[in-house]
Protein backbone atom coordinates (compact mmCIF):
# COMPACT_ATOMS: atom_id res chain seq x y z
CA UNK A 1 0.00 0.00 0.00
CA UNK A 2 1.21 3.09 -0.67
CA UNK A 3 0.07 6.47 1.17
CA UNK A 4 -0.08 10.44 -0.29
CA UNK A 5 0.55 13.23 1.59
CA UNK A 6 -0.16 16.31 -0.64
CA UNK A 7 1.07 20.03 0.39
CA UNK A 8 0.71 23.69 -1.35
CA UNK A 9 -2.27 24.52 -2.31
CA UNK A 10 -4.02 27.67 -1.09
CA UNK A 11 -5.18 31.28 -2.67
CA UNK A 12 -3.39 32.96 -4.64
CA UNK A 13 -4.03 35.95 -7.16
CA UNK A 14 -4.05 36.03 -11.13
CA UNK A 15 -0.34 35.82 -12.31
CA UNK A 16 1.05 34.69 -9.21
CA UNK A 17 2.76 31.32 -8.26
CA UNK A 18 2.26 28.31 -5.91
CA UNK A 19 4.39 24.82 -5.38
CA UNK A 20 2.43 21.73 -4.85
CA UNK A 21 4.13 19.32 -3.31
CA UNK A 22 3.63 14.87 -3.21
CA UNK A 23 5.35 12.53 -1.15
CA UNK A 24 4.62 8.93 -1.94
CA UNK A 25 5.46 6.38 1.46
CA UNK A 26 5.07 2.99 1.96
CA UNK A 27 7.33 -0.10 1.16
CA UNK A 28 8.21 -2.41 -1.51
CA UNK A 29 7.11 -0.31 -3.84
CA UNK A 30 8.46 1.20 -7.31
CA UNK A 31 7.55 3.97 -8.86
CA UNK A 32 6.73 4.39 -12.45
CA UNK A 33 5.34 7.97 -12.82
CA UNK A 34 3.98 10.67 -10.21
CA UNK A 35 1.82 13.58 -11.65
CA UNK A 36 -1.36 15.56 -11.26
CA UNK A 37 -4.99 15.80 -12.14
CA UNK A 38 -7.27 18.75 -11.09
CA UNK A 39 -11.14 18.78 -10.46
CA UNK A 40 -12.61 21.92 -11.17
CA UNK A 41 -16.49 22.57 -9.32
CA UNK A 42 -18.76 21.15 -12.10
CA UNK A 43 -16.26 19.49 -14.29
CA UNK A 44 -14.48 16.09 -14.72
CA UNK A 45 -11.28 15.55 -13.19
CA UNK A 46 -8.73 16.48 -16.08
CA UNK A 47 -4.62 15.69 -16.22
CA UNK A 48 -2.40 18.37 -15.84
CA UNK A 49 1.61 16.77 -15.78
CA UNK A 50 3.00 14.05 -15.33
CA UNK A 51 6.60 12.53 -14.48
CA UNK A 52 7.59 9.62 -15.57
CA UNK A 53 10.82 7.34 -13.31
CA UNK A 54 12.99 8.04 -16.43
CA UNK A 55 12.20 11.81 -16.16
CA UNK A 56 10.19 12.00 -19.33
CA UNK A 57 7.62 14.79 -18.88
CA UNK A 58 4.17 15.16 -20.11
CA UNK A 59 1.37 18.25 -19.72
CA UNK A 60 -2.04 19.18 -20.69
CA UNK A 61 -1.43 21.88 -23.52
CA UNK A 62 -3.47 25.04 -21.03
CA UNK A 63 -0.64 24.72 -18.66
CA UNK A 64 2.45 24.21 -20.99
CA UNK A 65 5.05 27.07 -20.38
CA UNK A 66 3.59 28.40 -16.63
CA UNK A 67 3.30 25.11 -15.06
CA UNK A 68 6.71 23.26 -14.66
CA UNK A 69 6.78 19.42 -12.90
CA UNK A 70 9.68 17.69 -11.52
CA UNK A 71 10.86 14.63 -9.04
CA UNK A 72 12.85 13.72 -6.10
CA UNK A 73 13.53 10.02 -6.28
CA UNK A 74 14.90 9.97 -3.08
CA UNK A 75 12.28 11.16 -1.41
CA UNK A 76 9.32 9.53 -3.72
CA UNK A 77 8.19 13.02 -4.21
CA UNK A 78 6.58 14.98 -7.09
CA UNK A 79 6.89 18.98 -7.56
CA UNK A 80 4.26 21.46 -9.06
CA UNK A 81 5.62 24.74 -9.35
CA UNK A 82 3.11 26.91 -10.71
CA UNK A 83 3.31 30.24 -12.34
CA UNK A 84 1.19 32.86 -14.04
CA UNK A 85 -1.77 31.27 -12.57
CA UNK A 86 -5.27 31.92 -13.67
CA UNK A 87 -8.97 31.81 -12.39
CA UNK A 88 -9.18 28.91 -14.46
CA UNK A 89 -6.60 26.89 -12.72
CA UNK A 90 -9.20 27.19 -10.00
CA UNK A 91 -9.38 23.27 -9.28
CA UNK A 92 -8.77 20.95 -6.47
CA UNK A 93 -5.43 19.14 -7.31
CA UNK A 94 -5.08 15.66 -6.88
CA UNK A 95 -1.82 13.70 -6.49
CA UNK A 96 -1.27 10.56 -8.98
CA UNK A 97 1.25 7.98 -8.41
CA UNK A 98 1.41 4.44 -10.64
CA UNK A 99 3.82 1.89 -9.37
CA UNK A 100 5.07 -1.13 -10.70
CA UNK A 101 5.58 -1.84 -14.02
CA UNK A 102 4.86 -4.86 -15.43
CA UNK A 103 1.76 -4.42 -13.38
CA UNK A 104 1.17 -1.40 -12.14
CA UNK A 105 -1.40 0.32 -9.50
CA UNK A 106 -2.81 3.23 -9.08
CA UNK A 107 -3.11 5.61 -5.76
CA UNK A 108 -4.58 9.26 -5.87
CA UNK A 109 -3.98 12.06 -2.91
CA UNK A 110 -6.60 13.79 -1.09
CA UNK A 111 -6.39 16.62 -3.13
CA UNK A 112 -5.29 20.26 -1.54
CA UNK A 113 -7.32 23.39 -3.34
CA UNK A 114 -6.06 26.04 -5.26
CA UNK A 115 -7.69 29.29 -5.88
CA UNK A 116 -6.57 31.69 -7.82
CA UNK A 117 -8.99 34.87 -7.30
CA UNK A 118 -8.13 38.76 -6.37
Amino acid sequence: QVQLVESGGGLVQPGGSLRLSCAASGSGFSINAMGWYRQAPGKEREFVARITSGDRTDYEDSVKGRFSISGDNAKNTVYLQMNSLKPEDTAVYYCHVIVGHRYTAHYWGQGTQVTVSS
